[in-house]
């Protein structure tokens, strides 16, 4: 459920990989470093200019690490706005994903992408709590998975993650963001905003205008997650991809059919979970599946018929971490959230962990084997974030939102390729919302205004009506 950056971190290990086929926390018991004990500091604070953006101030946003007082501490958020308190539209904030992207290193790249709807409004973004400068530190976890959802950590690296964090694992939840958001609404002194949020930004989003309604003009879901937080075995996807590949093989003339190639190799190699990794990384790079340095359906066409080594060092590659920082992106704080907030086979966060691994093979085992085709269930079960969770320790479950309809016009963004947030999404959250707009882009993936024009002319339009 990544937004923006993954792509160029990986590409360049991929096509190493590929290439070679063709010769042959910090403190307080494991806060993040920016908590501290001093004491609380309402507004905005240290304004300067954002690093290599002058027209665009950053300050601090401090809030407590934990809401309900028992534990001390603060946290310290860096923020950045572009534009004037007056604009004529009001003020828009903008929410990154992961969780785990900070949201001040993408000012320069949304302001090229939404420049006509800039012109209107003031820009706002925030780094949530565990990200960016201060973000979240797990050594192992982050040198295993990087910033994917897909690649199953060792239950080690998770564990080591969660010792380090302590207690303080119970106040990364969405819930706390969303407090953190309405801190940062009030420092700023405007009465409503217009929220655009992207990837899992879509479920903060959603969650602050469920929490705020009052506060919200209006709304944009782009690449949208389920307002539950729900899709953990990621069902939608897996089956998904058969349509996704089908359709790259008839707009390419390919004349054979992946997706019955897919199902030959995963029943055969059993790497269903890297083969998915690489479909979801794709479609946020190459979501109609044909940049010729990838060749992905030749590849699993070859694979299907014998010839494994391309597909084999294309898999390998895109389960390579990228070589993100915790900065660039946090995986200890994706860890800590999606653990908090998602509704799993064992229950809540707050469940044990014995007996989790039971109740997620008795999940598997009823998933119907059409929905998820080609793949087979086990991948549903097999990919990270399941086994991300499962060792998880037991923690504070994430606060559901005091509203359950999204009352203020709503533009919910789908890429018909997008196999991190399917389409399907989008239609449910839709169906369920009286204001809702649906809009699919045709050919388009993950993250529809960065990476679509016709994402951010939809966006760009919704946002000036």
């Amino acid at each position: 459920m990544t937004l923006l950056a993954r792509a160029g971190m990986t590409m360049a290990a991929v096509l190493t990989a590929a290439a070679c086929v063709g010769s042959a926390p910090g403190s307080a018991a494991g806060a993040s470093p920016a908590a501290t004990s001093a004491a609380d500091t309402p507004g905005l604070t240290d304004h300067r200019p954002c690093p290599g953006q002058p027209d665009v101030t950053c300050a601090d946003l401090t809030v407590p690490l934990d809401r309900g007082g028992a534990v001390p501490g603060t946290l310290k958020l860096r923020t950045a706005v572009l534009g004037k308190a007056d604009a004529p539209r009001g003020t828009l904030l903008l929410l990154t994903g992961g969780p785990g992207q900070p949201g001040v290193p993408f000012v320069a790249r949304i302001r090229s992408r939404l420049p006509e709807a800039l012109a209107e409004y003031r820009l706002v973004m925030i780094d949530q709590r565990g990200t960016g400068e201060a973000a979240i530190d797990c050594p192992a976890l982050q040198k295993e998975v990087g910033s994917s959802d897909t690649v199953a950590p060792t239950r080690g690296a998770v564990t080591a993650c969660a010792d380090s964090l302590g207690r303080n694992r119970n106040f990364y939840t969405t819930a706390d963001t969303v407090a953190d958001l309405e801190d940062l609404r009030r420092a700023l002194r405007v009465p409503t905003w217009t929220v655009d949020g992207v990837s899992y930004g879509t479920f903060t989003g959603a969650q602050y205008a469920l929490t705020h309604p009052h506060r919200v003009r209006r709304l944009v879901l782009d690449s949208v997650v389920p307002l539950d937080g729900g899709g953990v075995l990621y069902e939608d996807s897996l089956g998904h991809s058969a349509q996704v590949l089908r359709t790259a093989c008839r707009e390419q003339r390919c004349g054979f059919d992946p997706a019955r190639d897919l199902a030959t190799v995963v029943r055969r190699d059993r790497n269903g979970v890297g083969v998915f990794n690489l479909l979801v990384i794709a479609s946020i790079i190459d979501p109609k599946l044909e940049d010729p340095r990838f060749g992905i359906l030749n590849a699993l066409h070859a694979s299907a018929g014998g010839d494994r080594a391309r597909l084999d060092a294309l898999v390998a590659g895109f389960s390579e971490p990228s070589g993100e920082t915790p900065a660039d992106f946090s995986s200890g704080l994706h860890a800590a959230t999606l653990c908090a907030d998602s509704r799993w086979p064992w229950g809540d966060a707050a469940a044990p962990v014995a007996g989790r691994e039971r109740a997620l093979k008795r999940a598997v085992h009823r998933i119907r084997p059409a929905d998820v085709w080609p793949f087979e269930r086990e991948t549903a079960g097999g990919q990270g974030i399941p086994q991300t969770c499962l060792p998880w320790p037991t923690s504070r479950p994430n606060r559901a939102a005091p509203g359950r309809t999204l009352t203020m016009p709503v533009l919910l963004l789908a890429g018909d390729r997008d196999l991190s947030t399917p389409v399907k999404w989008a239609r449910e959250v839709a169906a369920v919302t009286p204001r809702a707009e649906l809009v699919v882009i045709e050919g388009a993936g993950h993250s529809t205004q960065s990476r679509s024009d016709a994402g951010a002319r939809a966006a760009t339009e919704f946002l000036l009506r």
